[in-house]
């Protein structure tokens, strides 16, 4: 599940299992089910060890390109270029003013209204001409499908890319078979990354509509013939039968929703459920990992926080954990626009 990001700073629908202010994230229609008795929690200890190096703050970057680029934000809206299309949607973190004129950003092609009476594209204007649903979009070479959803996200989220960089490159340099594990991996981008780096992926999302649209672009990459596992199913109880299974990661990555429900109506409060998901990611590790990253939207918590969770579950372990948020460099201005908080553990 993952929650409405910008009520999360995150537009993407709430799920559990699977990149806008920091939001208060709902969960979709088709999750209000019946939720399941709760399990027992785990018994989490503070691990003996030396704590992991630290790196902090650690601002990661993404400047205007060729496939995506924040054009200008302020007075709460934000106008980006995603492919051929100008798109304008709401941002509660740009309490600046634009810099460009208004008449910059009347040529978009598409605003999303948020009109509470429509659902899907009914909640997107196309000022110029109608649009379809989807367009092709691309990644550092890798294609993809956009869609104009009804929850104001558009299928990437393109301050992720710092994390998918760097996570190939470590796929690269081991020059050895490396499995990855994508928790709440939505629409697949890194899981096509990954995949394309080297490594066998399994990517798991609470969402039949994610992991669709995640096939799609999987077809659209060129990329059906890597090895990758779709998955549907709630992140927390697939991690905990793969570490009663015995299986192990060489690489995890998890972007968890501050709220979300799963398919078969299992909770997920990010504060409450986090230490114990990454208590379980450290016990799926294979012998010789290489990181284990945690991008978190919309909590009301700096990310001195999720940095001290990383580092003590880690303890131990040697590695060093970096810690800080995720920005988008602004093509008008300059300004740098933040959207998430991060805290990853590496090996070397």
């Amino acid at each position: 599940m993952k929650p409405s990001r910008d009520r999360r700073r995150d537009d993407r629908p709430a799920r559990h299992g699977g990149q806008d202010g920091r939001r208060q994230p709902e969960a979709r229609p088709d999750q209000a089910r019946t939720a399941e008795p709760a399990p027992a929690r785990r018994q989490l200890r503070r691990r003996e060890g030396e704590l992991p190096a630290e790196r902090l703050p650690l601002i990661l970057e993404v400047a205007p390109n060729d496939d995506y680029a924040l054009i200008d934000s302020g007075a709460g809206r934000k106008l980006e270029q995603y492919g051929p299309y100008r798109i304008v949607r709401p941002e509660g973190q740009a309490i600046w003013q634009p810099a460009l004129s208004e008449r910059e950003w009347a040529k978009a092609d598409a605003v999303f209204t948020g009109d509470t009476d429509e659902e899907g594209m009914g909640r997107w204007r196309f000022p110029k001409a109608p649009l379809g649903e989807t367009w092709p979009m691309r990644h550092d070479g890798v294609d993809y499908l956009g869609r104009f959803t009804s929850f104001r996200h558009v299928g990437v989220f393109p301050e992720q890319a710092s994390h998918w960089d760097h996570m190939a490159g470590l796929i690269e340099a081991a020059k050895r078979p490396v499995k990855v594990l994508n928790l709440f991996g939505y629409t697949g981008l890194a899981s096509l990354v990954a995949a394309r780096a080297g490594a066998e992926v399994a990517h798991v999302d609470a969402s039949k509509k994610a992991i669709g649209w995640a096939r799609e672009n999987q077809e659209m990459a060129r990329l059906a013939d890597r090895p990758i596992r779709w998955i549907c199913e709630d992140a927390m109880k697939f991690a905990e039968r793969e570490e009663r299974r015995g299986s192990r990661y060489d690489m995890i990555l998890f972007d968890p929703p501050a709220y979300g429900r799963g398919p078969k109506g299992e909770v997920w409060q990010l504060f409450e459920d986090l230490p114990a998901l990454a208590d379980i990611c450290r016990a799926i590790l294979t012998p010789k990992p290489l990181a284990v990253v945690l991008t978190a939207y919309s909590i009301r918590a700096s990310f001195f926080a999720i940095h001290g969770l990383m580092r003590d579950t880690f303890a131990g372990m040697g590695g060093r954990v970096e810690s800080g948020e995720l920005v988008i460099r602004e093509k008008s201005a300059g300004r740098a626009l933040s959207t998430s908080l991060f805290s990853r553990w590496v090996a070397k």
